[in-house]
């Protein structure tokens, strides 16, 4: 087994950091770019949200195909072809010039982009031994958020300075260039040892999964908190790129940095779940995320970015706690259960649009915070419940 801080724990550890950025990159890029696709193909903000939505709906349901394909045919070739297929698309996005055909590239796209982190942790399972697994992990999932920083910034500043096409290239030319040095670095696998696929099995893992109340709890409170989270920033561009404060691409895209507070989020996650039950801890995370939701009525831009960087941090605060707690309340396939809470997650982006576009229309960004809190009160209840069911 790979041992950590060895020459092979790097190579992999930065593999493996490098395809999170990648995936992350290629899917957030178009998030910055929503009010300039609706205005070049003359569409609503619902139709323009869905180059995000289709996206994350596809992916959410690849993770239930790669994840158990990945046991049959090995982990690293599903990681190496699809980075390198999501890449390909976002460099083909440059002469799209019709917006359905745009719809299903990114359908497409989203379908790639599930190959990594279906299969990424199980493929550190495979070859590292426990300690090296729990540090690389950490660098893992800060380049998650790096990755989703990234996409935006440099979709943002691209689009600002080259339009749709130059921001699509640009995306697409780093990417292969990550997944070039991703090839490189990546050891093969050494420890891997192939199980044939039943679907008989697989869908009975799921399905004990779904009956189990403390998994399903959490699968709807990370599935729901990210139905409001990340289409609150769909939204929050169009509010943004108009009067009074016109914001170019350049600086919507650089709105996201205000994940960083994400980061710090789920860096604290771990020390208060030394001090406060887990559903405790998702309640303070969904409080701190209903509070600077109201942050953003300000009409002030510096309070309106205060705001969402403490959405971020009471966001991810919860999603920590939510996904590790699936993890240790599932009893078997904890590889699937862990894998339905992305599924649900996923979903939960894909469909906030949906949802939150009629409250626009009625009442703005107002309009969307109610909507917000109608949503996240419900989480709040579910995560009371968790705590009242396992508290002792």
């Amino acid at each position: 087994m790979i041992e950590a801080y060895s020459r092979d724990w790097w190579r992999a550890t930065l593999a493996l950091c490098l395809g999170s950025f990648t995936v992350f990159v290629n899917l957030y890029a178009a998030q910055p770019l929503l009010p300039e696709l609706r205005q070049e193909f003359d569409v609503s903000t619902l139709a323009a949200s869905m180059v995000m939505a289709v996206a994350l709906l596809t992916l959410a349901c690849s993770l239930l195909i790669f994840g158990p394909l990945s046991d049959a045919i090995g982990r690293d070739r599903i990681m190496r072809f699809t980075l390198l297929i999501a890449a390909l698309c976002s460099l083909s996005l440059m002469f799209v010039d019709d917006f359905t055909l745009l719809l299903m590239v990114r359908a497409l796209q989203g379908v790639v982009l599930g190959g990594l982190p279906a299969v990424a942790i199980a493929w550190m399972g495979d070859e590292f031994d426990s300690r090296a697994l729990m540090l690389a992990v950490g660098f893992y999932i800060s380049a998650n958020t790096l990755g989703g920083i990234g996409g935006r910034v440099v979709g943002g500043f691209a689009g600002e300075y080259g339009g749709l096409h130059a921001s699509f290239m640009a995306v697409g030319l780093l990417s292969l260039g990550c997944v070039a040095l991703f090839w490189w670095l990546l050891p093969s696998a050494r420890y891997f040892e192939s199980r044939p696929f039943r679907l008989k099995t697989a869908l009975e893992a799921l399905l004990d999964h779904l009956r189990n109340p403390l998994l399903l709890g959490a699968y709807l409170i990370g599935g729901l908190n990210f139905f409001i989270f990340i289409n609150q920033y769909s939204y929050i561009t169009f509010r943004l790129h108009e009067a009074p404060y016109r914001l170019s691409t350049q600086w919507l895209g650089m709105i996201f940095v205000t994940y960083l507070g994400g980061t710090l989020g789920s860096a604290l996650s771990g020390r208060l779940a030394q001090r406060l039950p887990q559903p405790v801890c998702m309640m303070v995370g969904i409080l701190i995320l209903m509070g600077g939701t109201l942050v953003t009525l300000s009409t002030s831009l510096s309070i309106i970015l205060l705001g969402l960087v403490i959405n971020a941090f009471g966001f991810f605060l919860c999603h920590s706690m939510a996904s590790s707690w699936v993890g240790r309340q599932a009893t078997h396939a904890r590889g699937s259960a862990t894998a339905l809470y992305l599924v649900f997650y996923y979903l939960g982006a894909s469909l906030g649009g949906f949802y939150l576009e009629p409250f626009w229309n009625a009442g703005g960004w107002q309009g969307v915070v109610l909507a917000s809190w109608l949503i996240l009160s419900g989480t709040l209840g579910l995560s009371i419940w968790l705590w009242r069911r396992t508290a002792p």
